[in-house]
């Protein structure tokens, strides 16, 4: 018999987020979160993602055992704002067994129908600056600091339960050469030179603050038009700025700016932190702290986390300049492999600028849609 109890307590929570260590346990390539991360995002006193979203958490039980987990969420900015009458889920973790999968969905069932909305997807986090969509190609892939890793039997599982694919979201591995190409150069040249455009360089995370707020603006603007886009709120930035803020570097950072100093383009790279995030298993203490320092200083891999570019110089080639910028980079690194953030299948637009570095489609991910 399966039994699905709601969580309230922070025992509860600590149940919740730890489920996954005990399901992947033996998955060589699941990359545990770190667990006081995650209880912070779920912490409804501590996330401001809860002044426009509700969630509750659930845990599913067989025989005493917890053997799966869910979050429903009502996110009420996109629905009365955006118009999506839809209901979230996500952090959703089972046991290779479709009732249990489908014991854990009839809540987010009755949370949709409870605030008359018209259909259920995920899996998702709060909003669209959160880890999104169940993998269904790179199950032989370590996951990245960013994105969640599953079982294949996931996607069976929801196809089985009528859902239908909704978005998509592809990832590529790049190969770096060890020089720049000298097409890239000339181009980033010319269109320094054509648009008055010139690079800002940080040799302090105190000197890019004063620029995050800016890139947000860009990323909301970079992103509107897009299926997901959910306006991400100053609050949520704060927030985000605390969050992640360890793990930036300051030289990993490309912004540009026009001729009268207006930030009109950025891109975000890391180092890779998967290999020391398996190393940490979840925690900083005793020694996770020094794998994640480690991957810091010395790294052959590397991240693209966040670009974003003006709609305005959109497709006028600054895209070299960030290029330009981050070959000399990672070739100052030793680093010879990026892994790109997922991006939307139909954003072709992104894809493209990946085409001069080797690029392998490695994963891709999606998320489930049911009309209630």
């Amino acid at each position: 018999m399966i039994t699905i109890k709601e969580i309230h307590s922070t025992q509860e929570l600590k149940q919740f987020v730890t489920f996954p260590f005990t399901l992947y346990k033996n998955c060589e390539f699941w990359v545990p979160p770190l667990i006081k991360d995650e209880m912070e995002t779920l912490d409804k006193t501590k996330n401001p993602v809860f002044k426009n979203a509700e969630a509750s958490y659930f845990l599913a039980y067989k025989e005493n055992e917890i053997v799966g987990r869910i979050a429903v969420i009502i996110n009420h900015l996109e629905i009365n704002e955006i118009g999506k009458k839809k209901v979230r889920f996500g952090w959703l973790d089972m046991i290779d067994d479709i009732e249990v999968t489908k014991a854990l969905l009839e809540k987010v069932y009755e949370a949709g129908n409870a605030h008359n909305l018209e259909y259920a997807e995920g899996p998702v986090g709060f909003s669209n600056m959160e880890k999104a969509g169940i993998l269904t190609k790179g199950f032989d892939e370590m996951n990245t600091m960013i994105t969640w890793y599953h079982y294949p039997y996931y996607a069976e599982h929801f196809e089985k339960l009528g859902f239908e694919k909704q978005a998509t979201w592809v990832e590529y591995k790049l190969s770096i050469p060890s020089s720049i190409k000298e097409k890239v150069a000339k181009f980033s040249k010319i269109v320094k030179q054509r648009y008055k455009l010139s690079v800002i360089t940080f040799k302090n995370k105190k000197e890019i603050l004063p620029y995050v707020d800016v890139m947000f603006d860009l990323l909301n603007k970079t992103y509107n038009t897009l299926q997901t886009f959910v306006p991400v709120q100053q609050y949520q930035i704060d927030y985000y700025k605390e969050k992640y803020f360890t793990f930036i570097q300051p030289d990993y950072i490309t912004c540009i700016q026009d001729e009268k100093g207006n930030l009109i383009a950025f891109s975000i790279v890391m180092p890779s932190f998967t290999k020391a995030l398996k190393k940490a298993n979840g925690r900083l203490l005793p020694f996770g702290w020094y794998h994640l320092w480690k991957a810091q200083r010395k790294n052959d891999r590397a991240a693209f986390y966040l670009i974003g570019i003006d709609p305005e110089y959109q497709g006028k080639g600054v895209t070299a300049i960030i290029f330009e910028e981050m070959q000399y980079l990672f070739n100052s690194k030793g680093i010879d492999t990026v892994e790109t953030n997922p991006e939307l299948i139909e954003n072709t637009a992104v894809q493209l600028l990946w085409k001069d570095y080797s690029p392998i489609q490695h994963k891709e991910r999606s998320t489930f849609k049911k009309s209630l």
